[in-house]
């Protein structure tokens, strides 16, 4: 893992969201497509945020409400992802670590990391699936040229 780099393993046409485009939208956006999290960026494709599945959920409205089911959804339907997207996430360059990336994503408890560049263009997006990947990918090839050796 000392030896990869997260460019080597990222996601590269990540789907993304504007900071007002409205929240059933990117949750219809991150159901269709099974994602957890969706980056969040402005016209120039800087990242200026994510919006995680457990944003989504946290916005959503309480069952001890007592606003009818009309009202809950023009409410929710009129509501932005810049009202409830992490700001400033966690982000992680091209050129890194798979291991330090990892490390990341343990200390800071997320499970995927933004990747950027040096102007803070998103340009891919590592998860923990992408590591697992490349871990099981490794070990299968370790073990397949132990086995022809």
């Amino acid at each position: 893992m000392k030896r990869e780099l997260v460019q080597d393993w990222m996601s590269r046409n990540v789907v993304t969201v504007t900071s007002d485009t409205s929240l059933p939208e990117a949750h219809q956006i991150m159901k269709a497509n099974g994602f957890r999290r969706l980056p969040v960026v402005d016209a120039n494709g800087k990242l200026i945020g994510i919006l995680t599945l457990g944003d989504v959920r946290g916005a959503e409205a309480s069952p001890a409400t007592s606003l009818s089911v009309w009202e809950l959804n023009y409410l929710l339907a009129r509501l932005k992802v810049s009202s409830v997207m992490t700001n400033k996430p966690v982000v992680i360059r091209p050129n890194t670590t798979i291991g330090d990336a990892a490390k990341t994503m343990l200390d800071n408890k997320v499970s995927g990391l933004p990747v950027v560049d040096e102007d803070d263009q998103l340009v891919g997006i590592i998860t923990e699936s992408d590591i697992f990947r490349m871990v099981v990918r490794n070990e299968w090839h370790e073990e397949r040229m132990a086995a022809v050796a």
